[in-house]
């Protein structure tokens, strides 16, 4: 009763947290944050913005905000430069050098739609997301250094593109700052600024590069094997933080030679780099303003001293775009970004999932479908694991054929647990059974299977890419659902109370269904409450799996299918049978009017097929003897019929018959002394109306 306890206790806390999780604790926590930032942003409007302190020394923070700016009106607020590339349209705002409006021109917001993915968004607006790059000086370096609100001057062309820079400038003091920005096909800006002192006494300067977000991303995934929020690496270390645990701790920082540092999502990077491996101080830091918290991912360079007339030039990088792991490995290789492909959450498990990365995508490039290509990476990674897989099915095989011996056991010695254990034991070394065989295999195939869902969980590919059919996102979920019959019935169940959230399209209905099969090839618990609670499994799994994305879900049932074939032959050869057998069975008979087979009755024992079953010294009669057989019934046993209706208990003990004078009711007559059992040939029994064969004499006697 203590195992079928915990086993229930565990599948009441499944149930209560798994099932429930996003309906009644993410989204009511998320509703109420933002309406607790709204709040306060309201009863703040009106009120005079006050400055923060600065991560930057003299760089000046974003002013207190007030209430959310709508896009246009902010974009409005400053002159600007237009951004036209073959990836990229938006602006750059004069004031601050912002790269604060940008939309992905290869990336939609939804399948059959035409609006770009806006990446960046000025400050103030509803989600402000941008990077800047700017300047800060110690004491004595002159006011107005290149920041988040400095106004600069474009100078001569005013649209970007690969083909043609643009040139901005900026006076401070004494202090004159000229900058070309260029980008190119893809998602790299390179800035390039150089400083002149114009004054008697040397400056000391410092470049910096921060990417703020405002608010936590209403897109946010929340998973949590994901990353999403500022991440950086600094001194060749990666450094990341989520959201809620920046804005616990408050800050973080970390000193190295070269890096970059950004922000992420799951599918888009916003990061700013140095160009060189200069010593750089790492920051994230969360802080309030307007009601609202504001992230910021940023790095400081040493001072470099500007003698007077003199001028130096600095070069850093601003990365905006999608994580496509070759763009980003080229920038990684050809610019010096150390470890940009870092932005990608590789997990723990990154020595397994680097590599099957590369495999999905060279699927990707033959077949031209992301789907088949998760199908043939699968059957990929399942031939090595061939013969670890094959050790436990067998092993599994071997414990299920002698599950009728061992429920016996546990019957019979139920109040003697240790003499159940030694029988146990015995039962194992007879059967030549490890028990621990099924597992030890399957635990180094832990980490592999982990790190296959992680290739795809964060395979940007994944996203818009159809499959067949009716899936035509691989990074969505299931668009059909069982609750208007996958779209026979005409309405919709979007936003209906829990059955909006767990709609159970097709494929999580045949996850369900093949983690069943599956389950019913293993060895059955012993109790009949634990067979019941393991059988609900299936069902919760598939509520769980419903809102995963179809390429997850795929993966799943496509992995569970390859294991039910592979258990499946192996436990054939084994001679045992498994539900699969029972279900064939029992439809067999129904469709020709057989009697279903004894192995195949609703509540039988597992074990062998009836053709393995057959006992060792079942051995078939030679060629030509059955007529024989049939024409001659064996001898019958007149003692045993006598001893068989004479009670052993009432009857008194036999004398010993006079030699040569032997009857048939005699039994101490026919049976050698101090043997129980007949001999192996026994006389023929006198029947009425044969003819008894006398016994033999006894040597002596006449």
């Amino acid at each position: 009763m203590g195992d079928t306890r915990n086993i229930l206790l565990v599948v009441a806390i499944v149930l209560a947290i798994f099932i429930p999780y996003q309906l009644f604790i993410v989204e009511p926590m998320m509703a109420e944050q933002r309406a607790a930032q709204e709040a306060a942003v309201e009863a703040e409007e009106g009120e005079a913005a006050t400055d923060t302190p600065s991560a930057f020394g003299g760089e000046e923070a974003p002013a207190a905000l007030g209430g959310f700016t709508s896009r246009e009106d902010a974009l409005g607020r400053s002159e600007r430069i237009t951004i036209r590339t073959p990836a990229l349209e938006g602006s750059i705002a004069l004031t601050g050098a912002r790269f604060d409006d940008l939309r992905l021109l290869r990336y939609d917001v939804a399948v059959g739609s035409d609006e770009p993915v806006t990446l960046l968004s000025p400050q103030g607006t509803r989600g402000g997301h941008y990077a800047v790059d700017g300047w800060t000086g110690a004491a004595g370096a002159p006011p107005g250094l290149p920041g988040p609100s400095t106004p600069w001057q474009a100078v001569g062309n005013t649209t970007l593109t690969p083909a043609s820079p643009v040139t901005l400038e900026h006076v401070a003091g004494d202090l004159t700052f000229r900058r070309v920005i260029t980008v190119d096909e893809d998602y790299l800006f390179t800035v390039t600024d150089t400083v002149t002192n114009n004054g008697a006494d040397a400056v000391s300067l410092s470049r910096f590069g921060v990417v703020r977000q405002e608010g936590i991303p209403e897109d946010i995934t929340n998973f949590f094997i994901l990353h999403e929020g500022p991440i950086g690496v600094a001194g060749g270390s990666l450094m990341d933080r989520k959201y809620n645990r920046i804005e616990r701790d408050g800050s973080m920082e970390r000193t190295g030679a070269g890096g970059w540092m950004g922000i992420t999502s799951k599918y888009w990077l916003t990061a700013v780099a140095p160009s060189d491996d200069g010593e750089i101080r790492a920051r994230f830091e969360a802080r309030q303003s307007g009601g609202r918290t504001i992230f910021e991912s940023s790095y400081v360079r040493t001072a470099d001293t500007i003698a007077p007339g003199s001028s130096v030039t600095s070069v850093s990088h601003v990365y905006a775009g999608s994580k496509s792991v070759p763009i980003l490995q080229r920038y990684q290789d050809e610019q010096g970004i150390p470890r940009l492909d870092m932005a990608v959450d590789w997990g723990n498990f990154w020595f397994f999932t680097r590599p099957f990365f590369w495999l999905l995508n060279t699927f990707y490039q033959w077949t031209g479908n992301f789907g088949v290509a998760i199908l043939l990476l699968t059957v990929l990674i399942k031939i090595p694991l061939f013969p670890l897989n094959n050790r436990a099915f067998a092993s599994m095989a071997k414990m299920r054929a002698v599950g009728p011996k061992m429920t016996e056991i546990r019957e019979r010695f139920a109040a003697d647990k240790q003499r159940q254990s030694q029988e146990m034991m015995e039962l194992y070394k007879r059967e030549k059974i490890n028990p621990l065989a099924g597992c030890l295999p399957i635990l180094p195939q832990i980490p592999i299977f982990f790190a296959l869902y992680k290739t795809v969980f964060i395979s940007l590919e994944a996203r818009h890419a159809p499959f067949f059919g009716w899936i035509q996102d691989l990074s969505a979920p299931d668009p059909t659902s069982l609750w208007n019959l996958f779209g026979l019935l005409p309405y919709s169940v979007d936003g209906w109370w829990l059955l909006g959230d767990y709609q159970l399209g097709v494929w999580p209905i045949l996850m369900g269904l093949t983690m069943w099969a599956q389950q019913s090839l293993n060895p059955p618990p012993p109790d009949p409450m634990q067979r019941r609670i393991f059988a609900f499994l299936p069902i919760v799994f598939t509520f769980i799996l419903s809102p995963f994305a179809a390429a997850l879900v795929i993966y799943w049932t496509w992995n569970n299918f390859l294991t039910i074939l592979q258990q499946y032959v192996i436990m054939r050869r084994h001679g045992t049978y498994t539900e699969v057998d029972k279900i064939a069975a029992r439809l067999h008979s129904r469709v020709t009017g057989k009697p279903v087979p004894e192995f195949a009755l609703p509540g039988a024992a597992p074990g062998l097929t009836p053709a393995a079953a057959k006992p060792a010294n079942d051995v078939k009669p030679a060629k030509g003897t059955a007529k024989d057989a049939k024409a001659s019934p064996p001898p019958v046993d007149v003692t045993e019929q006598v001893e068989s209706s004479v009670p052993e208990a009432d009857a008194p003990a036999p004398k010993p018959a006079t030699p040569g004078r032997r009857t048939a009711s005699n039994p101490a007559a026919k049976k050698p002394k101090g043997a129980r059992k007949a001999p192996a040939k026994k006389p023929a029994a006198k029947r009425p109306g044969t003819r008894r064969t006398p016994p033999a004499k006894p040597e002596g006697e006449d």
